[in-house]
């Protein structure tokens, strides 16, 4: 009789290199074991058809993952939706080494087999525009001041920066009215982007995210893949603590990402430390220029903004 965990097992190893949907394995499960799978249907009084039988199985895989990791550390789960499974030999050490060096290659190649940490940006742009209307602006630190070394500079400035015109659907004497009083008609957004998240890289991916984000009104540790649910319980202890909130990326349909943890507003942006940013990094100064323009006119340029 088929075993529900040895058969999950065998064909995560079965797929070594690719992340399947816990539908993808309960379709290999129903072509491997038909004959198994026939049974269980017969078996059953609520399960009519092979639809019926192959989202069963899909639930089952879902309630037997704490169990099958427990016992095979070599099977790996990201957080999100949708979860995907996968086996891996590396550490988790091993896994984000080995995406920081493939990363470093392809760029030295001018190639992008896989996808790189620069792809992620402007499909997070285009969730942010759709979810949020968010206009946004990639923060190059090699366009910074190298006073800090490289290392610095990669805890001094966040990878995209996004504005929110809160006066888009205001009418003409609310935004008169606003602009008199010196009310709040904008929000600045700051993200910290990572392809991979794991207990390995958690805590200092998460304390890059604080150091280089905590001056905005809203700051984000952004992921392409989250692996493990003590990651994603990682992440909620350290959010409660200094408010830097998740946002799962979707990269092969950005708009269906997703915020996993909300970020705390900060009630004013801190301009003491946009200042800062200004003076070390020119992409940065010039997202303050185009907030400055947009003060200015009460208006913004679609075309001006691009991750």
């Amino acid at each position: 009789m088929m075993q529900l965990r040895k058969s999950v097992v065998e064909c995560l190893k079965a797929h070594q290199g690719e992340k399947l949907k816990a539908r993808q394995i309960a379709e290999w499960i129903f072509d491997t074991y038909p004959e198994d799978c026939k049974a269980k249907l017969e078996r059953s009084s609520a399960l009519k058809t092979e639809a019926d039988l192959l989202q069963q199985l899909v639930a089952e895989i879902g309630a037997n993952r704490p169990a099958i990791t427990k016992r095979h550390p070599q099977v790996r789960t990201t957080e999100g939706r949708p979860r995907r499974y996968y086996w891996s030999e590396q550490s988790e050490e091993a896994e984000i080494a080995a995406v920081d060096v493939g990363a470093r290659e392809d760029a030295g190649r001018n190639e992008m087999p896989g996808i790189s940490e620069h792809d992620l940006y402007p499909l997070l742009a285009e969730y942010l525009q759709s979810e949020f209307d968010l206009h946004t602006r990639r923060i190059d630190e090699k366009r910074s001041s190298n006073r800090r070394g490289p290392q610095g500079n990669r805890w001094l400035f966040p990878d995209l920066v996004s504005f929110e015109d809160l006066t888009t659907d205001w009418s003409p004497e609310v935004k008169a009215c606003v602009s008199e009083a010196g009310g709040q008609k904008s929000r600045l957004w700051s993200f910290e982007v990572k392809l991979l998240l794991n207990r390995s890289n958690v805590r200092e991916a998460y304390f890059q995210a604080v150091s280089n984000s905590s001056w905005a009104n809203f700051g984000y540790l952004v992921a392409g893949e989250l692996e493990g649910t003590e990651t994603l319980k990682e992440l909620r202890m350290l959010a409660a603590l200094h408010g830097i909130g998740l946002i799962k990326l979707d990269s092969e349909n950005p708009p269906e990402s997703q915020i996993l943890i909300p970020s705390r507003e900060r009630a004013d942006t801190d301009w003491a430390s946009c200042n800062r940013l200004a003076v070390e990094n020119s992409d940065f100064r010039e997202v303050v220029n185009l907030v400055w323009q947009f003060y200015r006119t009460g208006s913004t340029n679609a075309r001006d903004w691009k991750a």
